[in-house]
């Protein structure tokens, strides 16, 4: 629970709250998992954060630098979860870099071809039966 007078929130709660996870519990392995770093610490799910604390998280091959702008318990909108961090622009030019990368792995190995054609089929047998 947010401790109004202080400002203060578990850090699980604010990732939570600003919807990098879809649940807590989720949150928790992450945190304990080491891929969430508090102030350039590993932390623990039970930590306070504070409103100017930097977070540092790693996400789906993804990495975030966070700033804490304000602290919430209640899980809202989108709109409203983005208001409750600010990404620096460093990390956000790192993260749109990364994007690149991952796109350009995954165009090398075309999936979406589907099965091949019966023409298809017969130049492949054409091909292995090549001695």
């Amino acid at each position: 629970m947010a401790d109004a007078q202080t400002g203060r929130i578990r850090l699980d709660k604010w990732l939570w709250a600003s919807r990098f996870y879809k649940t807590r519990g989720l949150a928790q392995a992450a945190i304990d998992a080491g891929h969430v770093s508090l102030n350039g610490d590993r932390a623990k799910p039970a930590h306070a954060v504070k409103v100017g604390d930097r977070v540092g998280l790693r996400l789906n091959q993804l990495e975030y630098a966070l700033t804490i702008r304000a602290v919430s318990d209640k899980r809202g909108s989108a709109t409203i979860a983005r208001e409750l961090y600010e990404e620096s622009a460093e990390s956000i030019a790192r993260r749109e870099e990364r994007l690149l990368q991952l796109k350009a792995e995954h165009a090398t190995f075309p999936y979406s071809e589907g099965r091949p054609t019966k023409k298809a089929r017969r130049e492949i047998d054409r091909y292995r039966r090549v001695d």
